[in-house]
């Protein structure tokens, strides 16, 4: 997902989104130490989204 469309979503909404990754990180994690993660780079797209999420909620946080 990109910067621009974070930055429009509400705080509530980054907070959603970041479980989401969070548990799809999990997942993702699971599967690779099974065997069955057929592209290991997703592993690390869903890490920087997560890093995404997180600072644009700390900028949100700031800005008040």
């Amino acid at each position: 997902m990109k910067p621009s469309a974070m930055r429009e979503m509400g705080t509530e909404e980054l907070q959603h989104k970041q479980a989401e990754l969070q548990e799809q990180l999990f997942r993702l994690r699971m599967q690779h130490s099974l065997g069955q993660l057929d592209n290991a780079m997703k592993l690390r797209v869903v890490r920087r989204d997560i890093a995404r999420v997180n600072t644009i909620l700390k900028q949100k946080q700031v800005s008040r």
